[in-house]
Formats: structure tokens, sequence, C-alpha cells
């Protein structure tokens, strides 16, 4: 695809996306860490990678003072991996996120789900769990948003049939949700054109 071409799609597609969903993830991710909530993050692939990174950035990135223990308290199931083979091997891949929430999840948590057909049976399994145990669930989506969509109290959508533009507006997403915490948390209200100076 001509690069013109493809940044033209990316640009419509950001068009599309839901800018109140996105503030409402904000404000969602505010009140766990308000409540001392435990934030869990899932995915598979490219969402598998987005979920380590994100947990690093709401856990670490959002407070630069390092003696401020009150933080927003996140963790990516998709890290420890002798325990996700284990629960693979034993008791089916479909139960590897499941299983871990088993275990660490309780009432009152939050269970991010990022799945870009969002029909991944082992999230579709881990979020089945979440809502039977009394956790607020954040689908994050592409394509026709599946199953995941379907069953999310929170759902940020992205509506194009590209893995890689659907992983890519993830990122966006996220790293805004990060800018918008930062400042929320902080009580300090940056300048917009302050993010433009390099």
């Amino acid at each position: 695809m001509e690069i013109k071409k493809y940044f033209n799609i990316f640009k419509e597609v950001i068009d599309k996306v839901n800018l109140d969903e996105i503030q409402t993830l904000v404000d969602c991710i505010y009140t766990a860490y308000e409540k001392r909530k435990t934030i869990f993050l899932i995915g598979n692939g490219g969402s598998a990678a987005k979920a380590s990174h994100v947990a690093q950035d709401f856990s670490k990135g959002l407070i630069s003072d390092p003696n401020i223990n009150h933080r927003v308290k996140a963790l990516s199931l998709t890290d420890n991996i002798p325990y996700i083979t284990a629960l693979g091997n034993d008791e089916g891949y479909e139960n590897i996120f499941s299983g871990q929430l088993r275990i660490f999840a309780e009432e009152g948590d939050y269970l991010i789900a990022i799945s870009g057909s969002g029909n991944s049976k082992n999230i579709i399994k881990a979020v089945e769990f979440a809502k039977l145990h009394s956790m607020k669930v954040i689908g994050v989506t592409g394509f026709d948003g599946g199953e995941l969509k379907k069953m999310s109290e929170i759902s940020i959508h992205i509506p194009v049939y590209d893995m890689c533009m659907v992983e890519s507006i993830h990122s966006m997403i996220f790293h805004y949700v990060v800018t918008n915490l930062r400042d929320k948390i902080s009580g300090v209200k940056t300048n917009d054109s302050d993010y433009y100076r390099h």
C-alpha cells in the first residue's frame, strides 16, 4: 500500500474513535488509583507486549518521585513465562489468564483486556472470571470488537480490520491516558503547547 494512502486511512480511523470512551477510561484508572485497587492487563502477541508496557507506564510512569508509594497498582499477566507455560500445559492455553486471576484478583479490582479481534479464548475466559468475581472489565479492541466488546463495561474500540493499525492506535490511546493521568494525579494542568516542545 502506498504510504500516503496508509496514513490517510490511519487518520480516518482515528477520527472514528469515540473520545468519550477514552476519557471514561482515564476516569476509571484514576478511580482505581484512589481506591488502591489492582489493575490487571492481558493480551496476546502484540497486545501482550502492550499489556506489559501499559502496566509499567501506569505503575511507574505516572509519578516521577520515587519516594511516593501511593501509585496505580497495575500488573500485566503476560510476563510470568514459567507460570503461563505451566497453566497452558496443565490446564489449557485458554486458562493462562483466568488461572492467574483466580490466585491474585480480588473483588473490585479491574481487568483491562486487549484484543484486536475481541474473540481470543483466553481473553474471553478471563473476562468471564472477572465478571463472576465483581471486577470491572475494560475491553480494548479492533475489527468489529468481537465478544470482548459485548462483554465489557467500558469499551475502547478501533473500527478497522487491520491489526497493525489497530495496535498502533491502541498505543496512541494508552499514551494519551498516561499523559492525562499524570496531570490529574499531580494536580498540575500542563499547557497543551508544552507537549509540542522538543
